[in-house]
């Protein structure tokens, strides 16, 4: 399953905070995280007891790798979903606007499903209310930085 976060702010948010972050929830994570001169690109969650089995979490900027077509079907995706949620339209413009996108792949052979819920929406809503943005996840929908479930999917 993935997770993915629509940034519609480009500043790097550095790997300790996020770290931080998933403390604050109670949530001890080791992170490996590898990047470049922009910043991180990529990192690995280890949570305790399944090191073998990490959110993997990965850094795009939209002005830098070319994110444009993925961007577009995103949109094209929600502008389809418009005849039966109507606040799908603010968020069609929103994802054309983005600047920088995270994505979560959480781990199929994992046996803590709460906790990967925990972590993976602790990430999504963290990032989302930092870089002002919102998220969505497979199987799910479109959520508002706070949680709140904007478009579902069917």
């Amino acid at each position: 399953m993935w997770a993915r976060i629509f940034a519609s702010n480009a500043a790097e948010v550095l790997p300790s905070v996020l770290l931080a972050h998933l403390e604050s929830l109670g949530l001890v994570i080791e992170g490996h995280f590898k990047g470049d001169d922009l910043g991180w690109t990529s990192g690995k969650l280890l949570l305790p007891r399944h090191p073998e089995s990490p959110v993997t979490i990965e850094r795009y900027l939209t002005e830098t790798d070319a994110l444009r077509d993925d961007l577009n079907s995103w949109a094209a995706g929600l502008e389809a979903s418009l005849e039966y949620a109507p606040q799908a339209g603010p968020l069609m413009e929103r994802t054309i606007r983005t600047q920088q996108l995270f994505t979560l792949h959480r781990p199929i052979d994992h046996s803590d499903e709460v906790m990967l819920d925990r972590v993976i929406e602790g990430m999504c809503q963290y990032l989302a209310t930092q870089r002002e943005g919102f998220y969505q996840i497979d199987g799910k929908g479109f959520y508002d930085a706070d949680g709140s479930l904007v478009v579902q999917e069917y």
